[in-house]
């Protein structure tokens, strides 16, 4: 391959890093199911431990993610998580630091004061909301193949939201929709050995939301990597 289409295809892909972004508020517009598959398709491209292809999704669209958004909405208030994945012990150390650099960034572009606890509780359940998006999805795993699923998922997810975004579609991946698997399972008619990795919302931006016009940061390459010669 000659050197000019390899620097393309590296800023391209640069390209749809830097504008992929965690969207928390959309236009209702569904996404037409050509673009979808699509989408599906190019992800569907992601490797994985001895090529088991893990992943298994579910996706709402019209009145599906209606009746989605407010079953979850009205299951998971109040509720604790319970998730198939334990959440992080502790941030701690950096970790930390980044963790809430991230939710000040978030908390200030709606108006949320530090320590108003009861309007970031608030800002929190958006997440069972969809934040408003036209389409979820729930991403699942098998049981028997422990962390490697776990991993091969999430690198499909990244795949899926790269592959959104060079489309022009929006997306963010949520936790929060995998907190509650048991109803999942039962909403969905899944069976038990399939496990909840993550949830999705994704759809057309609402640009002119301020929610959606901050920018995480990230580390220095020399902050991750230790170089042995």
């Amino acid at each position: 391959m000659s050197a000019e289409p390899t620097t393309a295809a590296i800023e391209a892909f640069d390209r749809l890093l830097k504008e992929r972004y965690s969207c928390r508020a959309f236009q209702p517009r569904q996404v037409d199911a050509a673009s979808i598959t699509r989408m599906l398709e190019i992800a569907q491209r992601t490797p994985s431990w001895c090529n088991s292809q893990p992943w298994r999704v579910v996706i709402t669209r019209g009145a599906g993610t209606e009746r989605f958004r407010d079953a979850i909405f009205a299951y998971a208030a109040g509720r604790k998580p319970e998730p198939d994945f334990a959440f992080p012990r502790e941030y701690r150390g950096v970790y930390l630091e980044r963790r809430r650099e991230c939710g000040f960034q978030l908390y200030e572009s709606v108006g949320i004061a530090r320590g108003d606890r009861e309007a970031s509780a608030r800002q929190t359940l958006e997440n069972f909301r969809l934040f408003g998006a036209p389409h979820a999805m729930i991403v699942t795993t098998d049981e028997a193949l422990g962390v490697y699923g776990v991993l091969d998922c999430g690198a499909w997810v990244n795949n899926f939201m790269l592959a959104a975004r060079g489309l022009g579609v929006a997306s963010i991946a949520q936790a929060a929709l995998g907190a509650h698997p048991e109803f999942v399972r039962s909403y969905f008619g899944l069976p038990a050995d399939r496990l909840v990795v993550c949830g999705m919302s994704f759809g057309y931006e609402d640009a002119a939301h301020p929610v959606n016009r901050f920018r995480t940061s990230r580390a220095d390459v020399c902050d991750v990597v230790n170089w042995v010669d």
